[in-house]
């Protein structure tokens, strides 16, 4: 016998929007299960491995912008979706995990399945609630449908993000033989309507009033979504204040001509970071994480800085060290409404000229660097990245990919979206994230990725929904080339077994196993050669793996940041 509020669940969901549920398997999360699977209105795919269902359900939401429903059996099941709660809770994204449980005089029983489950992602979800173990009472029917109206207004109150019910659910819990269940025609629906974050005529005036004051005024955009009107806005407002703008990949605000997209590459002459002529006295930001380094440690670098962040409501990090204003409005409401007269403004065209000039030869250095340098991992993402479809979606793993990405740029990709896990810039759910974002649409869906990652989550593609837009990229060094990369691990001799981790395995025989195209390539020409079938649109999942030498790597970017910190000069 099924409870009648637990079936609701499933109601509820559907009434409040939720479209896809991602579930794995399990006996004590069979109420949940058969409530969801026999609900006509809701998407519900199965994957057994929690940890990549996780992410698949990270990556759906990623991509909808609506919740996704994550549902699973008692004890360490739950724990498994820990890393993609954690990812979500930091990038915003709307989760509803339900976690199935015993009853709570079960608890420490040494029962079968049995964990300590109340609130078990601790402070990484926006909230955490416990259903009731009876709803035979009136007053408990009402509490749990209240209950889960309020976690689902809760994932979508800004900021969006994950939030936990834990679910004890006693035997019997199947269906009797013959047994028929329904669900609710009047369950209980709480509407929440979101509220606008406006700026009062008051604070806009004094804004308008301190921006006259600046001479120097630069823009950075986080990560974010791609939002056509937002990006226009706050184009315009640069245009009419002389602001300069900059943009990493995984802002999805670059635009050739008028962003700054190239800076991770100057930047990267460190002798620029004392350069009087760069140097902001206001920092405007919105939106989440900066990849660029070197960004990071030049706006550090500035002890005078006014630092503004646009943000509506929610935590703001300080990751700059010079926050010295909050602005809670929208960023769209704030250029929107900023953009004074450039008449207004007393722009020092020194500080715009030597940014644009900057940029300019970082792209030559950047170009010219890879049209002549050997075949490395690094000049393989140039050739990947510029052969990108337009509308295309690109999802970037973490380690060397999002790093050599943020370096190329995707200015120039007309309609091109940039996804990345930099809440929490793990490996664990790369590929699992770019399997759901591609479940969620019709465009090519591109994952770029290091062998150890792929090698990590190989479970992203042990189910029974292989999207046929799926394109996976692996660079394989047959290690953490990372490791060699970074100054403090590559000067120690534990570098390749403990750090780098080498392995000699390749992506071929999972590639076949999960029904994907099995290509490969280990020079330039040869890679030119694929690049077109691989991105063609008819050609169903693909894999591409491309082999490279670690040392090798090491030389080649070693090469490229010679060349930077000797070339580019401030004219």
């Amino acid at each position: 016998m099924i409870l009648q509020a637990v079936i609701d669940i499933a109601e509820i969901c559907a009434r409040k929007g939720v479209q896809n549920i991602v579930l794995s398997p399990g006996s004590r999360c069979a109420p949940l299960t058969l409530a969801f699977a026999r609900h006509p209105q809701l998407r519900v795919r199965t994957v057994p491995d929690e940890r990549s269902a996780g992410f698949i359900g990270l990556g759906i939401a990623q991509q909808t912008g609506k919740p996704v429903v994550l549902v699973c059996t008692s004890g360490t099941a739950a724990y498994n979706y820990a890393p993609a709660v954690a990812e979500a809770f930091y990038q915003n994204i709307p989760l509803l995990v339900l976690t199935a449980d015993r009853p709570p005089e079960w608890i420490d029983q040494l029962d079968g399945q049995t964990i300590r489950q109340s609130h078990i992602y601790g402070g990484h979800v926006k909230r955490s609630y416990d259903f009731p173990v009876e709803t035979n009472h009136p007053d408990a029917q009402w509490y749990a449908a209240r209950l889960l109206n309020e976690a689902l207004n809760e994932v979508r109150s800004f900021p969006e993000g994950p939030v936990q019910v834990n679910i004890p659910l006693r035997e019997p819990f199947y269906p009797e033989p013959g047994e028929e269940f329904a669900y609710s025609s009047n369950v209980k629906v709480i509407e929440e309507l979101p509220s606008a974050f406006g700026l009062s005529p008051e604070v806009r005036e004094t804004l308008k009033k301190e921006l006259r004051q600046y001479k120097r005024v630069l823009v950075v955009a986080g990560q974010g979504k791609r939002e056509e009107e937002l990006h226009t806005h706050v184009l315009q407002f640069c245009r009419a204040t002389g602001a300069v703008f900059v943009a990493d990949t995984i802002s999805n605000q670059q635009v050739d001509g008028e962003t700054i997209h190239f800076h991770d590459v100057f930047l990267g002459a460190k002798h620029l970071h004392e350069a009087e002529s760069l140097q902001p006295d206001l920092l405007i930001t919105f939106h989440k994480s900066v990849i660029s380094k070197n960004l990071k440690l030049f706006l550090r670098k500035q002890k005078h800085l006014r630092h503004w962040h646009v943000q509506p409501a929610g935590m703001v990090a300080d990751t700059f060290q010079a926050l010295t204003r909050i602005i809670r409005t929208t960023p769209q409401n704030f250029f929107q409404e900023l953009a004074v007269g450039e008449e207004s403004l007393q722009v020092s065209p020194a500080f715009t000229q030597a940014w644009y000039e900057l940029d300019a030869q970082g792209k030559a250095v950047l170009e010219g660097f890879q049209e002549n340098s050997p075949f490395s991992e690094f000049k393989a993402c140039h050739q990947v990245i510029r052969s990108l479809p337009s509308n295309s979606i690109l999802h970037l793993a973490n380690s060397m990919s999002v790093r050599y990405a943020n370096l190329i740029g995707v200015a120039g990709i007309e309609g091109i979206e940039v996804c990345a896990n930099r809440g929490t810039s793990g490996i664990d759910g790369s590929t699992s994230t770019a399997v759901g974002s591609a479940l969620s649409t019709d465009k090519l869906v591109t994952l770029l990725t290091g062998d150890m990652a792929f090698l990590y989550d190989r479970n992203a593609l042990w189910h029974n929904y292989l999207p046929q837009n799926l394109r996976i990229v692996v660079l394989n060094n047959h290690g953490g080339g990372i490791f060699r990369m970074i100054e403090g691990p590559r000067s120690q001799p534990e570098l390749r077994p403990f750090f780098e981790t080498e392995q000699r395995q390749t992506a071929q025989k999972t590639a076949e196993d999960m029904g994907l195209t099995y290509l490969t390539a280990s020079n330039a020409s040869t890679l030119a050669s694929v690049l077109p079938a691989f991105f063609s649109s008819s050609g169903g999942a693909q894999l591409l793996e491309i082999e490279t030498n670690s040392p090798e790597n090491f030389e080649v970017f070693e090469a490229y940041r010679r060349q930077v910190a000797t070339t580019i000069q401030i004219l």
